[in-house]
C-alpha cells in the first residue's frame, strides 16, 4: 500500500468520524476537529496492543498491520507537519507526549517505537498519589504545544489513581492566506441559521479570482496559504451547499462516497461575482472514545486482550485498557488566515464543476470547511460552521 493510498483512507476515516460526530451532537453547533492527531494516538495503541484490540484498530484506520501504520505517521510527521515558518510557510508544530506510572516502565521496543516512529518525548509520573498534579502537567503539556489555545485537554476527574498510561498528541497551525482579505471593506450580513432564522455577522470579500468549482447542489472554494520555499501547498476548503438547510445531507454524500475530498478539489481560478465568506472562531471539544466505540472501535476500551506490547511487566499488560480518548480544537478564520490547533489524549487504566463566466460564492448558510496539504492530501483538520459568532 503506498503513501497516498494510506492518506486516502486516513481521510475516508476523518469523514466518517466527522459525520458520526455531526450527528451526535444534534447539528446545532459549531465544530472542528483534528483527524491527523486522534489516528496518531490510535497508531499509538495498536503499537502497544495485541490480538483483537490491534486488529481492530488497524481495520478502523484501514492499515495492513501495524508496522505499516507507524511507518505512514513517521513519514507524515517528517514531510507535512515540519515547520515551515522559516522558508515563508505556513508555522506548524506537532508533538506527542506519553506518561507513564514510576511503578512502571515501558517495554524497551515500545520505547524505540515512540521515540522513533512517534518522536515522542517520554515522561515518568506518580499517578497513584498525585493524578490531579499529573493531569495539570498534561495539560500544561497541550497547552504550550499549541501556543496556548488548548487549555485543560484532560478534564476534571479523567486521571485518578488507577490510570498508568497517558499519550497525547497536540497539532497547531496558523498560515496567512496567499491574497489577504482587506479588512476595510469587511462588513456585516445576514447569515442564515439552521432554525430559520439570521444573525448579522461579519463577512470578509474580495473581487480576485478565486479557485471555485460548481458540482451539483454544491460548490467549493480553496484558499491557498502562503506557500514557502519548500513544496508543499496548504489551502483551506469551504463546501458550500446550495440550499440554506443542505449541509446534512451534503455531508452524508461527502462521508459516503469514498476519495469524495480528492475529486472535489478546485483547480482552476474563476471570475467571481458575489463573494462573501464569514469570519468565524471557536473551539470544540468531545470524548473522541464514545463516538469510537459508536463506530464499532469497541475493544481497545473493553480491555480483553490488554496492552501488552507496551509495558515491562506481562501480568500487568493484560490488565491495562483505554479508558477515554479527549480531544480538543481550536480554528480562527480572518482576514489573514487561519490559526488552527488540536490536541488528544488517550487515558489507560487498569481494567475496571468549472466554469468561465463570473461565479458566486456567497458563504451565508452552514458549511463544511477543511485545511488540506496539497501534494499529499492530508487533512489537518475538519469541521463544520452553523454559527460564525457561536465560540
Amino acid at each position: 500500500m503506498d503513501v497516498r493510498e494510506s492518506i486516502a483512507n486516513q481521510n475516508n476515516v476523518a469523514l466518517t468520524l466527522s459525520s458520526h460526530v455531526i450527528s451526535s451532537i444534534a447539528g446545532d453547533s459549531n465544530f472542528v476537529f483534528s483527524p491527523a492527531s486522534i489516528n496518531v494516538v490510535l497508531g499509538i495503541i495498536a503499537a502497544g496492543s495485541g490480538g483483537s484490540t490491534k486488529d481492530q484498530i488497524l481495520s478502523f484506520l484501514r492499515a495492513s498491520s501495524s508496522d505499516h501504520l507507524n511507518a505512514f505517521f513517521s513519514e507524515i510527521a517528517s514531510v507535512v507537519f515540519a515547520d515551515g515558518s522559516p522558508n515563508g510557510g505556513p508555522k506548524i508544530s506537532a508533538a506527542t507526549g506519553a506518561w507513564i506510572d514510576k511503578s512502571l516502565a515501558f517495554k524497551p521496543s515500545f520505547k524505540d517505537l515512540l521515540e522513533g516512529s512517534y518522536k515522542a518525548t517520554s515522561n515518568q509520573t506518580d499517578f497513584q498519589t498525585k493524578a490531579i498534579e499529573a493531569a495539570g502537567e498534561v495539560n500544561s503539556w497541550a497547552e504550550k504545544q499549541t501556543n496556548g489555545l488548548i487549555k485543560e485537554l484532560l478534564p476534571s476527574g479523567s486521571v485518578d489513581s488507577m490510570t498508568k498510561l497517558i499519550f497525547a498528541n497536540a497539532l497547531y497551525f496558523k498560515g496567512a492566506w496567499h491574497e489577504k482579505f482587506d479588512s476595510l471593506v469587511t462588513k456585516d450580513d445576514d447569515f442564515h441559521l439552521i432554525d430559520g432564522t439570521s444573525v448579522r455577522v461579519p463577512f470578509m470579500t474580495s473581487t480576485k479570482k478565486q479557485y471555485i468549482s460548481a458540482y451539483d447542489r454544491f460548490k467549493v472554494l480553496g484558499l491557498p496559504y502562503q506557500q514557502g520555499e519548500d513544496r508543499r501547498q496548504f489551502s483551506m476548503y469551504f463546501y458550500l451547499p446550495e440550499e440554506k438547510n443542505g449541509l446534512p445531507a451534503l455531508l452524508e454524500k461527502i462521508s459516503s462516497t469514498s476519495g469524495f475530498i480528492d475529486s472535489h478539489i478546485p483547480y482552476q481560478q474563476a471570475k467571481v461575482g458575489e463573494f462573501r465568506i464569514p469570519k468565524f472562531k471557536f473551539s470544540f471539544g468531545f470524548k473522541a472514545s464514545e463516538a469510537l466505540k459508536g463506530l464499532g472501535l469497541t475493544a481497545p476500551f473493553t480491555g480483553e486482550d490488554g496492552l501488552t506490547e507496551m509495558v515491562d511487566s506481562p501480568s500487568m499488560g493484560k490488565n491495562l485498557n483505554v479508558s477515554s480518548i479527549f480531544h480538543k480544537s481550536f480554528i480562527e478564520v480572518n482576514e489573514e488566515g487561519t490559526e488552527a490547533a488540536a490536541a488528544s489524549a488517550g487515558v489507560i487504566k487498569l481494567r475496571g464543476l468549472l466554469v468561465e463566466e463570473k461565479i458566486d460564492f456567497v458563504a451565508d448558510h452552514p458549511f463544511l470547511f477543511l485545511v488540506r496539504e496539497n501534494i499529499t492530501g492530508v487533512v489537518l483538520f475538519i469541521g463544520q460552521v452553523l454559527h460564525p459568532l457561536q465560540n
